[in-house]
């Protein structure tokens, strides 16, 4: 279709691309920090009845803030974080990804900056352009931390609005220890800012390791970000819900949602998961367990691992990860090209799966070691 009309695109999304990674047809999906197992048939027959229960009212809009669901939520974080929150201090939305973009509506915005710390997660930077806030990161250590200092000092400089604080972090794996958020929210605070942790993978953590939650009480400035989609082994229900230290942040984020943004169906799956917790807790142990063997295996082969609390590992580092990970998929194995050069991320699967990680590692090594000694 030939035309003389030219779309009226903003001028900084011109020649953008959308966020995304490969989604291939492989033995091993190991690329994109998915639960690897299904649905157990006992959740997923509990989640089928709950859908057609939902189906008999789809006529109407759904429940609009999802009290149901949220109180659910905060039944839930007592039991997991051990702390005790109201339903007014939880949110739910499509995913921990709009969990994220109302923040930054809500907090941020022109004139406004958003702060974190590199690497992290690629899609921090698109949520501060889609709601026209500066964004500014600054550098982690050797070991992936944030220097505790450094932040306190670009607090003070920078005046931001929003600070981002990820742990586990995305795509290191590394925690950031408690006292070091609090430090930073106490300088946040000072500053007008809220910090936001966001703790996607925080059910993979090591045992004895605490939510950011825990410090709710004397940080009112604080808010968690957790998603379903890891733990829960929902990725495709989209549920992702906010735990904040203050209910006037839950009901900010009431006022830049959209109209009856979380559709029935989530709720009824998200609730009915919900009553299932125990059941996937079990998953969670054998990808804890999974995860601290692999990377045990890694480290014997030479390579260098991120201490992990999450659900993936990344390692390196390769003076080709093109070809490492180029290698791997052609043995039907998808990692993820993410993080800083030289590295790789891997999401840790089934012992099946990561058992065919091993094995195209090792050949992929092998070959890689002949080409250079050619």
């Amino acid at each position: 279709m030939s035309s003389d009309f030219t779309l009226p695109i903003r001028d900084d999304l011109v020649g953008q691309e959308s966020y995304g990674a490969p989604q291939l047809q492989v033995a091993a999906a190991l690329n994109v920090n998915e639960n690897p197992f299904p649905l157990p048939a006992e959740l997923a027959e509990a989640i089928g009845r709950a859908v057609a229960t939902a189906a008999v009212s789809l006529n109407r809009y759904p429940e609009r803030d999802a009290v149901e669901l949220r109180r659910a939520l905060a039944d839930y974080v007592a039991e997991e974080s051990g702390v005790k929150v109201d339903v007014d201090q939880v949110w739910a939305a499509n995913g921990s990804n709009e969990v994220m973009h109302q923040i930054f509506l809500a907090f941020g915005g022109p004139g406004r900056l958003a702060i974190t710390f590199d690497p992290t997660y690629s899609m921090y930077p698109e949520y501060a352009r889609d709601t026209f806030t500066t964004y500014e990161t600054f550098p982690r250590d050797e070991n992936f931390g944030v220097d505790v200092a450094a932040a306190v000092a670009a607090v003070e400089a920078r005046r931001p609005t929003i600070v981002i604080l990820t742990s586990p972090n995305n795509p290191t794996g590394t925690r950031l220890e408690l006292s070091d958020i609090e430090v930073i929210a106490r300088s946040a605070r000072d500053a007008g800012a809220v910090v936001v942790v966001d703790e996607a993978y925080a059910e993979f953590r090591h045992d004895g390791v605490q939510s950011a939650m825990t410090l709710f009480a004397d940080h009112p400035n604080l808010i968690v970000s957790r998603t379903m989609s890891k733990a829960f082994a929902l990725a495709g229900a989209r549920l992702g819900y906010a735990i904040a230290a203050d209910p006037a942040v839950v009901s900010t984020l009431m006022v830049v949602r959209l109209p009856y943004h979380l559709s029935a169906v989530t709720q009824a799956v998200a609730i009915t998961a919900l009553q299932h917790a125990d059941v996937l807790q079990a998953q969670v142990a054998l990808l804890r367990q999974e995860r601290d063997a692999l990377a045990q295996w890694l480290g014997e082969q030479g390579l260098t691992v991120a201490p992990s609390d999450a659900n993936f590992l990344l390692f390196g580092t390769f003076e080709d990860r093109d070809a490492v990970w180029q290698g791997l998929l052609d043995r039907g194995v998808l990692i993820r090209q993410t993080g800083p050069q030289g590295w790789l991320r891997v999401t840790v699967g089934t012992p099946e799966e990561n058992g065919m990680f091993r094995t195209a590692l090792l050949q992929v090594l092998g070959e890689t070691t002949k080409d250079v000694d050619a």
